[in-house]
């Protein structure tokens, strides 16, 4: 297996529970659970927006009705080093012809666009009538690829975003509730605030138990209300066109 195998398999599909991984475990897994879920009904030819490392290529491939899996992502990203995506683009047009794709999926991906229903009625165009769109994105998560970091949404912003380009029969779902969300703020301030490499190694070791207990504890939200339903760490989205 080659190193970016490797790493994907450590990073991605089968990252590890322990004090070194606080600042990505809860996240990871939580998009892992979802993409399983949510792909099964994935079939035709995938279009992967915002590709990266590829991390779900295999996973979504060993679907027996996914005939291909293309992913797509910038010329020169910044964060994917030597891995080359099957399809470039700018990030504003796809070079793919209307109604040529079955299903899209697009993790960690819409909250860096400035004007979301641009890319989501691309997206749309893209896709054949009744397709199928899947994406997740973040809501507790730090400031990262600098300055492309625009958004965290809500349900409600999401269902309008997806509604105004076009999309119908949108179910939005938590990919974590309170509990998940406490466990990624502990494992990103462990990971990222300013403290000194002793004192960040006992807190990691200190902290990691209630790590656990919160990760192994959590609940979905059911639905959206404001109050006990009302703290999540992520979101998925599925739409058809």
């Amino acid at each position: 297996m080659g190193s970016i195998e490797n790493q994907i398999e450590k990073e991605f599909l089968a990252m590890p529970l322990k004090p070194q991984t606080m600042g990505f475990y809860s996240v990871r897994t939580a998009i892992l659970a979802s993409v399983k879920d949510e792909t099964e009904s994935f079939y035709g030819q995938v279009l992967d927006v915002g590709c990266g490392f590829m991390p779900y290529r295999k996973l979504i491939e060993s679907n027996p009705q996914v005939k291909k899996y293309v992913g797509m992502d910038l010329e020169k990203p910044t964060y994917y080093g030597h891995v080359e995506p099957d399809l470039k683009w700018d990030g504003e047009a796809i070079p793919l012809a209307n109604d040529s794709v079955d299903c899209v999926m697009a993790t960690e991906f819409l909250e860096h666009y400035a004007e979301p229903e641009k890319v989501l009625k691309e997206i749309w165009r893209v896709l054949k009538p009744g397709g199928r769109f899947y994406a997740t994105v973040p809501f507790v998560w730090n400031l990262h690829e600098i300055p492309y970091d625009e958004y965290r949404y809500t349900p409600y912003s999401l269902e309008r975003h997806l509604a105004n380009a076009g999309y119908k029969n949108i179910e939005i779902k938590a990919l974590g509730g309170w509990n998940r969300a406490f466990a990624q703020m502990i494992g990103l301030w462990l990971t990222f605030s300013k403290m000194n490499r002793f004192t960040r190694t006992v807190l990691r070791y200190l902290l990691f138990p209630f790590y656990v207990l919160l990760i192994k504890t959590d609940g979905k939200t059911n639905g959206f209300d404001g109050y006990e339903n009302s703290m999540f760490s992520g979101l998925s989205v599925t739409a058809d066109k």
